[in-house]
């Protein structure tokens, strides 16, 4: 069962590590010093909900429903449009260069920040429910569970590592060019991610 477990937490590892949205938005939140604990924890639940969910089998149903695909992907590269222009237009700004003033205002917004993020991306439900959850279908169901568990611990363990790492390397920011800089990488994300979401709805037409 370890060993069911570690291939899990492998899968999961490096499945996370990719650049996308939530990475970024976790990053900078750390950078800043801004919820960088609820942040990574809503994260790491929602993750945890998601492999679950795959791993029990409602993977399935959502790969046979391309419709549903096509929402999500469509509602996922606006809302990512939006947040690149925001982020880009901070750039621009004064506010930019104070950790204090950038991201979200109150635990509320971060909340909310966080669950659109997450949730609004659609390569978050095809790591998560469909890729490790069909691959979890090919264990019996008390492995796939500890395959399950390993993906989870590597959620937890990513999230949580970037977001106080960010909170490490915070001093870096201290000059208004580093701030400048983060926020232009981050618009860039958002925006190619967005287009690449786009492209495979166009695609898949």
């Amino acid at each position: 069962m370890l060993m069911i477990y570690g291939k899990g937490l492998a899968l999961g590892g490096s499945l996370i590590m990719a650049i996308g949205a939530q990475n970024a938005f976790v990053l900078s939140q750390g950078v800043r010093k801004r919820f960088y604990f609820i942040i990574p924890l809503i994260c790491s639940i929602i993750d945890a909900i998601l492999i679950a969910t795959g791993v029990l089998g409602a993977g399935a149903f959502f790969s046979s429903h391309e419709s549903l695909t096509w929402i999500a992907s469509i509602g996922g590269a606006t809302f990512l449009i939006w947040y690149g222009i925001r982020s880009f237009k901070a750039s621009f700004t004064a506010e930019s260069m104070n950790e204090e003033q950038q991201g979200p205002s109150d635990l509320k917004a971060a909340v909310l920040f966080t669950l659109a993020v997450s949730l609004l991306n659609p390569h978050v439900y095809l790591d998560t429910m469909l890729l490790i959850g069909s691959i979890s279908s090919g264990y019996a169901r008390d492995e796939s569970i500890y395959f399950g568990l390993g993906a989870i611990t590597a959620s937890f363990i990513w999230f949580f590592a970037l977001s106080f790492g960010g909170k490490v390397l915070s001093p870096l920011f201290k000059n208004p060019l580093a701030w400048k800089i983060l926020d232009i990488m981050i618009a860039l994300i958002m925006w190619i991610l967005a287009y690449s979401l786009i492209r495979s709805v166009i695609m898949s037409l």
